[in-house]
């Protein structure tokens, strides 16, 4: 991989990056404990039985999402990684390169697609 395609595609990460974590910002705190990790707040509408309801469904679904932003933003920063390493576009099961178009695709692939389809 040419390095101005690989520029792009961390440019491409950070801003994905920054998306992320004001995701995160927006409805759950950080947790200083760890890194990019964040526990969701528990809303509080107040104290009907229907406000109650909705309150543990808007947590549990902000519970999810923080799990599937948390999970992105892992991924991103072992990209992120990758290219200041110096290993990135490279297959982390069969050390072949990753196709360019897939990287541009996915640019948080970390495996070839024949690898890819074995872990399917």
């Amino acid at each position: 991989m040419n390095k101005k395609t690989a520029e792009q595609l961390k440019q491409v990460l950070l801003k994905e990056k920054e998306n992320i974590l004001k995701e995160l910002d927006s409805f759950a705190n950080k947790n200083s404990a760890h890194e990019n990790d964040y526990d969701a707040q528990f809303p509080d509408y107040g104290d009907d039985e229907d406000e109650n309801a909705s309150e543990v469904a808007d947590f549990e679904s902000d519970l999810y999402l923080e799990k599937t932003l948390e999970k992105s933003l892992e991924k991103i920063n072992e990209a992120l990684e990758a290219i200041e390493k110096g290993s990135y576009g490279k297959c982390i099961e069969c050390g072949k390169t990753i196709p360019e178009e897939r990287l541009l695709a996915f640019p948080t692939a970390n495996k070839c697609m024949d690898c890819k389809r074995k872990t399917l």
